[in-house]
This record gives structure tokens, sequence and C-alpha cells, in this order.
């Protein structure tokens, strides 16, 4: 993983509720196992029109809209667990993804694959959403080290909660094989200074 810290960026809105991971990855294309068809597929059935023409009114297809930053309704990701969704999501370019509820399996493929899900109030959700949709230049301060989420024109923020594992993975770009490797002499002093009984 790369390491991440703060990012500044626009933001794409996409205030729909309980979007499941089949509207983000449809079952269909499970079986392809290249990320680099997965991001091609990321919300295929809303992104075109049942003839294969682009849908003008979905937000990705909207020029004005763009950003590292996706803003999502309440209960993102929810359904079955599939990392394809996260492998589109991110190599579409999203590398925070900022809604007031994630499902659980969904904010855990994330996380384990680099991509920052925050969780934030209803209320500041819903001024997010009203800020960038009236301007999409908006920009969006995500703070990790101070866990903070800042529209910077105004200076409003608010805090939120992320794992102090997951904040330390994040911060150095570990996976869980690298945290392991950085742990190596603890675990062998630990080893060493076992008592058995």
């Amino acid at each position: 993983m790369k390491k991440f810290t703060m990012l500044i960026s626009q933001a794409v809105p996409l205030s729909i509720e309980d979007v499941d991971t089949d509207q983000i990855i449809p079952a269909r294309f499970l079986k392809e196992i290249r990320r680099e068809e997965c991001v091609k597929n990321i919300f295929m059935d809303w992104r075109y029109q049942e003839d294969g023409s682009l849908n003008k009114n979905f937000i990705l297809n909207d020029s004005n809209f763009h950003g590292k930053i996706f803003l999502s309704g309440r209960n993102f990701g929810c359904g079955s667990s599939r990392e394809h969704a996260v492998w589109g999501l991110f190599d579409y370019g999203f590398r925070v993804i900022i809604s007031s509820f994630f499902a659980d399996i969904f904010k855990e493929n994330a996380l384990n694959n680099g991509l920052l899900t925050i969780e934030v109030s209803k209320s500041f959700l819903k001024e997010l959403f009203h800020a960038v949709e009236n301007n999409p230049k908006t920009k969006i301060k995500v703070d990790l080290i101070n866990q903070k989420v800042t529209m910077l024109k105004t200076g409003k923020f608010e805090k939120f909660y992320i794992h102090p594992y997951k904040k330390n993975c994040f911060i150095n770009g570990y996976d869980d094989i690298d945290f392991l490797i950085s742990i190596k002499n603890d675990v062998k002093i630990f080893e060493k200074n076992r008592i058995f009984f």
C-alpha cells in the first residue's frame, strides 16, 4: 500500500442510499480477476444505457465532477462481499469514500486495499453534498493524522474514527503482511522470552 496521511481534493457526489456491491460491480463480472477490467465495470448498469451508450445523467459521466474523494449515501457497499468493488473504485482513482455508514465487509475490504472509508454524521454528510453539488470545485481536506474532514472554503470540519491499527497501516503504507514484517524483531524477542509451564 502507498502511504496516506492527508488528501485535498474535489469530490464526486452520489447521494443514493443502500448502494450494494452488485450495483458497484455487477455479478456477471465476478469471474474477472484482472483489476484493469474491474475498473471498466464499476457501476456498469448505471454508467451505460441498455443500448451501450453513456448515461449522461449518471454522476461518473458528468465532467463537472471529478476528484479522489467519493461522497456516498448511507449504507454504501451493502450486499455480498466482493473485493472487485473496492478494486474498481480504487483503480478508478478514488482514495477516500465518505458516508454516514458503510457495510462492515465492504469497509474492511476497502481498508485492506488502501481505500480509506470515513464515516461522518448525517448532518455533516448533508452539508458536504450540498457544498459539492452546488459547486463542483469545492475542495475537501482529509487529515488522517488528526482524523478530520474539513470543507476548506468554510473551515467547517468533523472528526472521524479509525481503528488505530488501520490508521498505522495507512500512515506507514503497510498491508497486514508488511505490518507483521515491521514487528518481526518484537516477535522474536517475545518468543525468546516466553515461559513454558
